[in-house]
């Protein structure tokens, strides 16, 4: 295992640091087999596909991108969504387009938890073309100040963007100067859009920020404390450990300072997405003595008995959880039971994150539906803990059988109507809802999963099952959605079988396909 290294002011990317991949179609039994996760466990960034990217598992380079997002707009969401700290987006004033939509996340969530309402904590230095010419260090160091006497934050985060790296801004060392000036934690963030080929390594470069900057060097452990590493979602894992005597401590979205400092004072740290929570928990174990729970994520029957036992044995309550487990599956049993008969023949696909989709899948199937495909937005190979029980997509495999047709693809618009043509489905659950209205035109209801912690845990099983009645129930209008709307697309395009043609023939891109 590779120890994260918190002298550094930044992480590496994770496409170098894990060898994720963006582009990638078979079966999912074969990217498995491809990863090689147990030897990449151990030794990372050994890798060769015969191309020197740092990557041994290959993967289609496909020759544009419709849509994505980028480092800096989630590390945005992540550092700009705290309660009493503040963002400094250092970069032109488009950089702030979605600030929008995570002040939408940050309220939603702070309802979701029965917190006080509030508005996000992001400010710009709103760059000009002067300050792109001649620099904006000193601009940024006069709006850090100005954001500390007009919000007396308990810390600033500083982001990078594509155009103060362009310029080679050092927010180092003006957060640096303005730290030791002001008293109070300034934390870069090297976050500049361009720099990794897929977003989520904005999670670990705001990750590793709270770990240098806030996470207390001399805690104090509290037996009672685990932290769960997780977006906006319901608090639904207060109620599934209090049972084992456990407070949960909510990192990052909508964390207060106080609650990240507090993160090496915990006994456990454990995630609903390793995808999400694998750095911050590496991190904290490595650095710090907190155990990082090894066990699969808590989705399914299999899922949360194996992921309840992992903290059980961390905390020394193996007896009482055993009994826990038993009468929750006693009371779950019926309703699940019922839910699958009602949903007996019924077909969906998932397109959401990789380690996400792997989870909702688990829980589709203990469903009785068929899932005969998917799309995950990134593919990694291997998380920064090593640990095999996180290898999300093998234990799917393993557990509840081969996906046949399993595509890695960036929130590509275009692809998804020759992906869907491929498989049999009914609905699918979506978690970019950019992509539900192209499914929504090809007459396939969808749900968009906008609570993170919907699927979690037992009762996740009976809730995902009735919100799936529920767009069932939404079918037909689809069906005559169809027949009055029309794909955006060229003929060509929709007669195609392969969605990723032009990343196997580039040069079709150059004819006319009208």
């Amino acid at each position: 295992m590779k120890q994260i290294n918190l002298a550094l002011d930044t992480v590496e990317n994770r496409e170098m640091r894990l060898g994720s991949i963006t582009s990638w179609t078979g079966t999912a039994s074969d990217l498995v087999m491809q990863s090689n996760y147990e030897g990449r466990s151990l030794i990372k960034r050994e890798f060769d596909c015969g191309k020197k990217n740092g990557c041994r598992l290959c993967e289609l380079e496909m020759p544009f991108n419709q849509q994505s997002m980028c480092a800096n707009s989630i590390a945005s969401c992540q550092a700009g969504n705290l309660r009493d700290c503040v963002l400094i987006q250092h970069s032109p004033v488009g950089c702030t387009a979605r600030n929008p939509e995570f002040n939408l996340a940050m309220r939603n969530g702070l309802a979701r938890r029965n917190l006080e309402p509030r508005n996000i904590n992001i400010v710009t230095t709103n760059l000009m073309e002067n300050d792109m010419v001649f620099g904006a260090s000193e601009k940024l160091r006069k709006t850090v100040q100005e954001t500390f006497d007009r919000y007396h934050p308990k810390a600033i985060f500083l982001s990078m963007s594509c155009s103060t790296a362009i310029i080679g801004e050092d927010i180092t060392s003006v957060a640096d100067e303005m730290e030791e000036e002001l008293g109070i934690p300034v934390i870069p963030l090297h976050c500049e859009g361009f720099r990794s080929k897929h977003w989520s390594t904005g999670f670990d470069i705001a990750q590793h920020g709270v770990l240098r900057q806030i996470t207390k060097r001399n805690p104090k452990k509290q037996k009672d404390l685990i932290n769960i590493v997780a977006l906006w979602g319901t608090d639904y894992f207060t109620d599934m450990l209090k049972p084992l005597g456990l407070r949960v401590n909510y990192i990052m979205d909508i964390a207060s300072f106080d609650e990240l400092a507090q993160t090496s004072e915990a006994v456990a740290t454990t995630t609903f997405c390793h995808t999400l929570g694998s750095y911050l928990a590496t991190g904290l174990e490595q650095q710090f003595g907190v155990p990082q729970i090894d066990a699969p994520q808590p989705y399914g029957i299999k899922g949360t008995d194996e992921w309840l036992r992992a903290i059980a044995r961390v905390v020394d309550k193996v007896e009482e959880t055993e009994k826990y487990i038993q009468s929750e599956h006693e009371r779950v049993h019926d309703e699940i039971e019922s839910l699958k008969t009602k949903l007996k023949g019924v077909k969906g696909f998932v397109i959401t994150g990789s380690a996400y989709a792997h989870g909702l899948i688990s829980v589709l199937r203990e469903l009785g539906i068929e899932v005969n495909g998917s799309v995950v937005f990134h593919h990694d190979p291997v998380y920064d803990g090593g640990k095999e029980n996180q290898d999300t997509l093998k234990t799917l495999v393993e557990n509840y059988g081969d996906i046949p047709n399993y595509s890695v693809s960036k929130t590509q618009p275009f692809q998804l109507p020759v992906i869907l043509r491929n498989v049999d489905t009914d609905f699918i659950i979506v978690r970019h809802n950019g992509l539900a209205p192209n499914a929504a035109r090809m007459g396939i209801p969808s749900f968009a999963m906008g609570d993170e912690h919907f699927p979690v845990g037992y009762d996740g099983i009976i809730r995902t099952g009735k919100a799936i009645l529920d767009i069932l129930a939404r079918k037909k209008f689809n069906q005559v959605l169809k027949r009055h709307v029309k794909l955006p697309y060229s003929d060509w395009w929709l007669a195609q079988n392969d969605p990723f043609i032009l990343a196997r023939d580039p040069e079709l891109i150059e004819i006319d396909q009208r």
